[in-house]
């Protein structure tokens, strides 16, 4: 009889499985996982600085327009001021942080209609349109804020990144190596709000969710554990 803690390989099948955009039953492709974006904040900065610092050189440079090594990243990270800007995230199931956007608004008074968009992909999750995804995110939330004016500085090499910006309709000059985009908002409706106010909660419990499963998971794969070092002791001391 099978033990029923410890299914042939479930625990990894079914953590698989939730990982992938796209699950096959019987060669048949099923709907794909819809992320979900939510707002971090100062409970996240772990997660935030072991994303950034996963990033490769190549990635690091594109993100911050310089080859920004690891003590670099960390002071960027504790610097995040979680008060005046806004840090969106996705998560993958395993409660990892696969991309986050950074909306920077303006500490100039003269300016403060204006906010500043960063991102970064993980490299797993490329190719998924996360970055466009936190970008009209971002911009939902700057309407609603009252922000009018939306740049993004970055290099010109940074094609993905002025791709999404050409794409939302932005303006982009290119000075050499940099390009500037602009965006100009259209005022905040009740139709963004609500939205926004929409979407967030589901992605808080869309969180919930994926904790209380990786919970389950690490739950099950201690008792996996004990389990499997019992039966060794067992087979030992009877040897």
């Amino acid at each position: 009889m099978a033990d029923p803690l410890e299914p042939p390989s479930s625990s990894t099948r079914h953590r698989n499985q939730l990982d992938l955009p796209f699950r096959e039953e019987n060669g048949s492709r099923l709907a794909p996982w819809v992320a979900t974006i939510r707002k971090l904040g100062p409970g996240h900065r772990e997660r935030i600085a072991k994303h950034l610092l996963a990033l490769e050189p190549h990635d690091r440079y594109l993100r911050f327009g310089y080859a920004a090594n690891d003590e670099q990243i960390r002071h960027y990270v504790e610097g995040l001021d979680f008060e005046r800007d806004d840090i969106f995230g996705i998560y993958n199931r395993r409660l990892e942080l696969i991309a986050m956007a950074h909306l920077a608004h303006s500490v100039d008074r003269n300016f403060d209609a204006c906010g500043e968009f960063g991102v970064s992909v993980s490299k797993s999750a490329r190719g998924r349109g996360y970055g466009g995804k936190l970008f009209e995110r971002a911009v939902m939330h700057a309407r609603n804020e009252g922000v009018h004016l939306m740049f993004i500085h970055a290099l010109t090499e940074n094609t993905a990144m002025l791709k999404i910006a050409r794409k939302a309709g932005a303006t982009v000059e290119r000075d050499g190596s940099e390009s500037e985009a602009y965006l100009r908002l259209p005022p905040a409706t009740f139709d963004s709000r609500v939205t926004e106010m929409v979407e967030e909660q589901i992605a808080q419990t869309d969180y919930r969710l994926k904790r209380q499963a990786k919970q389950f998971w690490d739950f099950l794969a201690g008792l996996q554990e004990v389990r499997r070092g019992v039966r060794e002791a067992r087979h030992k001391s009877s040897s």
